[in-house]
């Protein structure tokens, strides 16, 4: 099994990519082999000065760079040799298992939709992120970013693609799913949230549990939240900086530890041909060894395959 990792993204690489994939190295599993794409004077300069050397990374060049701040699409069609479209296009020919980078999100959400493309069936493709739960383990929220209006069928197969991450990458075998509204009664909130409650009760293959609200974050009420992008980014970056905010006052507590980013590594996106992991943009490190270690675990479930067998049924 194959890991990609793009070595040239982020406002740290490629030191902080290297070292990050120098930590992980250490942590895979027998047969797993990490593959750092970007320029390869550069990575192999960086191997040598933190002193890497471990049998299970290799180098896959790629002579060009898409930049943080770059026009998503324009960067895709004017820079093929960047080390993101190489990434999706080894991640096409199946050439590697699963493709992360903490680099331009834009460039990462445009290159999986228009290279692996999204699975038949599916609506939207969307981005789900991790809540730390109270009593352990972490919650599946969708989508956090990539569709910031929608529709309610697509809120509900977000519901559909979420659970199937729940159930086969956090192995909770019957995720219980909830709708993220302003009250728990049926007939509370938006004309969207209102009909898109009802398609989950007709959806029998759902453990849907209706409404939650934003004090059910954080307990065992859902194992995953639904909810459309714009409300899943404000959930997402108000989470982190509680984090940001106890670290400021130099509190320290085991539970809110699981708020920093770095815990997490990065975000899947969910619906398209393969399996994709957008890391923040100021990895650490501790950050791109945990994102590598995430796309592992989705290769090793083939998430992506057992979404296309549920939404293709």
């Amino acid at each position: 099994m194959k890991i990609a990792l793009d070595a040239m993204g982020g406002d740290f690489a490629p030191d902080s990519t290297v070292k990050g994939a120098g930590l992980a190295a250490k942590e895979l599993p027998e047969g797993v082999t990490l593959v750092l794409i970007g320029d390869e004077n550069v990575i192999n300069g960086k191997l040598e000065e933190f002193n890497i050397n471990e049998s299970n990374i290799e180098v896959f060049h790629a002579s060009d760079v898409i930049d943080m701040g770059e026009h998503p699409t324009k960067a895709l069609s004017q820079k093929p040799e960047a080390s993101i479209p190489v990434g999706f296009g080894l991640l096409k020919k199946g050439l590697v298992n699963a493709f992360a980078s903490a680099g331009n999100t834009g460039a990462m959400h445009v290159g999986a939709m228009f290279t692996i493309k999204t699975i038949e069936g599916i609506i939207r493709p969307g981005i789900a992120g991790f809540m730390p739960k109270e009593a352990g383990g972490f919650g599946v929220i969708m989508d956090v970013g990539a569709n910031a209006d929608c529709k309610p069928d697509v809120l509900h197969q977000f519901g559909q693609i979420a659970s199937l991450y729940a159930k086969h990458v956090f192995e909770i075998e019957k995720p219980k799913v909830g709708l993220m509204n302003l009250g728990e009664e049926e007939q509370k909130g938006t004309l969207l949230t209102q009909a898109a409650h009802q398609l989950f009760k007709l959806d029998k293959s759902l453990n849907f549990i209706g409404n939650i609200e934003g004090r059910d974050l954080f307990n065992d009420k859902a194992d995953v939240i639904v909810c459309d992008g714009f409300t899943g980014n404000v959930i997402l970056k108000m989470a982190e900086s509680f984090f940001d905010m106890l670290q400021t006052r130099n509190i320290k507590d085991p539970y809110f530890d699981r708020f920093n980013y770095e815990a997490i590594g990065g975000s899947p996106i969910l619906g398209v041909n393969g399996n994709v992991v957008i890391g923040h943009g100021v990895s650490s490190p501790e950050a791109i060894k945990n994102m590598l270690l995430l796309s592992l675990k989705m290769a090793e479930a083939n998430i992506h395959l057992k979404i296309k067998e549920k939404i293709g049924e």
